[in-house]
């Protein structure tokens, strides 16, 4: 019953993470979000300071590729030698490997050209969505959630959420600031590495429930 429930809500999750997306990439084929992009844009970089400046810098580098591989690599280590997690190496392989595919088909199809109005960084590609938005919900969201279990207080789980929140959305928001990215981008990354997270945790522990009834007859 506990499973179902997970499994709901997780189909949950994930249809609305698509319904997000294809919401977004309608508006965004339609130029139907420009006005928003903008209005956004501006109040964002409307706060530009040197300080400001070099902590996007950095955010935006904890959620470039190099950053990703480093922490992907760290924290599967983690994982296989300290949680025992070995079976959950092909959950967390899964979503880090997919993200970039699913990232690079996405922006092939769009074609949507980067911002070009005050930008800080260069950056080459296309824009929509977001590879950095898209890199961090994937890292972040299932860090959090295969640590998850392994925190019984609920302070501590209120803080694991807070952090990984946290990283994500000042990545996603450094894109903005730096002027590489529209605010659609960012959200549409997050929609679709919504989706695709969901997705495969959902595959994953149905395969895990099959997995447990075989040994179970097994036995």
């Amino acid at each position: 019953m506990k499973l179902l429930t997970h499994l709901f809500s997780g189909f949950m999750i994930c249809l609305l993470s698509l319904i997000g997306f294809s919401s977004i990439a309608i508006l965004v084929n339609g130029q139907k979000l420009s006005q928003f992009d903008q209005v956004l844009i501006s109040s964002i970089q409307g706060l530009e300071s040197p300080t400001l400046t070099l902590v996007m810098k950095f955010f935006t580098f904890i959620g470039s590729f190099p950053s990703v591989f480093v922490i992907s690599l760290c924290a599967a280590l983690f994982l296989y030698f300290v949680l025992k997690h070995r079976t959950e190496l092909i959950l967390f392989g899964s979503v880090m490997i997919g993200t970039p595919i699913i990232n690079q088909i996405l922006k092939h199809f769009f074609h949507r050209t980067r911002p070009d109005l005050h930008r800080l960084i260069e950056a080459g590609g296309y824009s929509f969505p977001s590879g950095h938005a898209m890199n961090a919900f994937a890292v972040y969201g299932i860090i959090a959630f295969l640590l998850w279990r392994h925190i019984p207080s609920h302070l501590g789980r209120t803080i694991l959420i807070l952090i990984s929140s946290g990283f994500i959305f000042m990545i996603g928001t450094s894109r903005i600031y730096l002027g590489v990215h529209y605010p659609s981008d960012i959200i549409g990354g997050y929609f679709a590495s919504g989706f695709w997270l969901t997705m495969a945790i959902g595959f994953f522990q149905r395969y895990k429930e099959r997995r447990s009834k075989r040994m179970s007859l097994s036995d």
